[in-house]
């Protein structure tokens, strides 16, 4: 068995950087992730290895009861949160996790998780929460203890919608 050194660096970027990093993969930036980084660049964190963008996370803050922007949660959401995965009251969201498909396998996943989670700890939030349907995506969290549910429906990165899971960590 050998390990392979990560020279991985999570930190903020540009709107540029990322629409870059997508174009390599084929996707744009859309409207709601364009004004969530711009609302708060913090939100924005580019994954770099050697100073190269290898993938990306859009983050946010949210609520049980409400979306970021004020909206109601839709109560099918609202009840897998709350009974089914026992979120309470704030928490935040990774909204969009992205890495490309030649950086996969070798560990970045794990290293993100390891820095988000003592990142948002730091910050005082009890809970993460995050959408997904990916099979990398599922994998990683559940290995790393988060609670799983299934059936909020959600437009997805290409607006054809789907049902996703629901994946949720208290944090300690």
């Amino acid at each position: 068995m050998y390990r392979i050194r990560l020279d991985i660096e999570f930190d903020g970027g540009s709107v540029d950087e990322l629409r870059e990093h997508m174009a390599r993969m084929g996707f744009r930036l859309g409207e709601t992730e364009l004004r969530l980084v711009t609302e708060r660049p913090e939100r924005l964190i580019l994954w770099r290895d050697g100073g190269r963008v290898v993938g990306h996370t859009i983050w946010h803050e949210s609520n049980t009861k409400t979306h970021p922007d004020g909206e109601p949660r839709e109560e099918e959401d609202r009840r897998i949160l709350e009974e089914e995965l026992d979120v309470e009251g704030d928490f935040v969201e990774l909204h969009e996790i992205w890495l490309g498909d030649e950086s996969r396998g070798r560990g970045y996943g794990h290293s993100f998780f390891d820095y988000f989670e003592s990142m948002v700890g730091a910050m005082g939030f009890r809970y993460i929460v995050y959408y997904a349907d990916h099979p990398a995506a599922l994998a990683i969290c559940r290995g790393r203890g988060y609670r799983e549910a299934y059936g909020v429906e959600l437009d997805g990165i290409d607006g054809g919608g789907g049902v996703f899971y629901v994946l949720a960590k208290e944090l300690p």
